[in-house]
This record gives structure tokens, sequence and C-alpha cells, in this order.
């Protein structure tokens, strides 16, 4: 089985085989998605593992559209409940806070590249590191806007907030790595 396709078992209920294959080829990468949003291992792998039983459950449903749509497949369901698992721990605090004065202001898109240029400047373990730091409502809409593509439409329906929000939320959020990644090439320059 090659890590972009569904296995094939002719619509039968899958083995153990089957399923450690499954698991062993994709966990690692979906794992790492996991960890964006949760922002630590334990949480990771408690979303991981609640996300592999949806996959499990669900295969039979999976519609295959060309390749990387068994992927794109699983790391839906990934997202969603990761989304599904903040939403459910953040019911004691709130996943943020909206910001009155933010919510009147229209933010203005960044389109300067800066943040898909930081794999050529710094090391990717350092970014992803960085972006476990983030605030946890900055995190969850830098992951669902960067990596996912959502809109930011999208991003307010599925976190029940504004776009306003979501777009200043989006806006603090790189501001803040700006910072940094700032703070961090000058240690690397002051090291050298």
């Amino acid at each position: 089985m090659t890590g972009a396709e569904k296995p094939q078992n002719g619509g039968k209920k899958m083995d153990r085989r089957d399923l450690e294959a499954l698991y062993s080829t994709h966990a690692p990468r979906l794992l790492s998605l996991c960890l964006r949003y949760c922002g630590n291992v334990a949480d990771a792998e408690d979303v991981l593992h609640d996300g592999f039983i949806k996959i499990i459950r669900n295969i039979d449903t999976f519609t295959d559209r060309g390749a990387g749509s068994f992927e794109g497949w699983m790391k839906r369901i990934m997202v969603n409940t990761a989304l599904n698992y903040i939403r459910d721990n953040s019911k004691s605090r709130k996943l943020f806070e909206p910001e009155p004065a933010f919510e009147r202001l229209v933010i203005v898109e960044e389109e300067d590249g800066y943040f898909e240029s930081l794999a050529e400047r710094i090391d990717p373990k350092v970014v992803m590191d960085l972006i476990l730091e983030l605030p946890h409502g900055y995190r969850t809409v830098f992951n669902l806007y960067v990596f996912e593509s959502y809109s930011h439409k999208e991003i307010a329906s599925a976190l029940n907030c504004s776009e306003n929000t979501s777009k200043s939320q989006l806006s603090k959020a790189r501001h803040w790595l700006r910072t940094r990644v700032s703070e961090f090439m000058i240690k690397q320059e002051a090291a050298k």
C-alpha cells in the first residue's frame, strides 16, 4: 500500500494487518497535524486516536476522487476531530476573547510571502515549535488559514466567531510569529 491510497479490501472489513498498515503509514503525518492544533503531544495523541477510530468506522463511505484524495479525506477527519476537541476543552475558558476594537477593524491580508519563505531561512522544526507556542486561539486560526486553506468565513463558522475575529486572530498570530522569529534570528546571529 502506498502512502496515498486507500487499502483495497474488496468492501469487506479491514483485518488487523490492513489496520496496522494504515496506521503505520499515516499516523506520523497525522500526529503532526494534531500537534499543530493541540499544542502538546498528549492531547495530540488523544485526537489522533479518536480520529483514527472515525476513519476506520467510516472508511467504507470514502469515495475516491483521484490521487491524494484518501489522504485529504483522512486529514479533514483529523482537523474536524481536533476542532471538536478544542471546542469541548474550551468550554471552561474561551478559545479567544473578542476584542471590540478588532471587531470593527478590517485586517488587510498580507501578501508578502513572509511565512511561506520561513523554511528557506529557519529550520522547519523551529518554526513548528514557534507555532506550538502561539496562544491557543491564534494557533487554531493560523492553522486553519495557513495549513488548511480555510477562508475567514469557514473559520468563523467552524469556531463560532465572527469573520473579523478570525481576521484579527490571524493578524495577531502573524505579528506574534514575526516577533518570535526575529528574536530567534537575532539570537542565532549573536551565537555565531
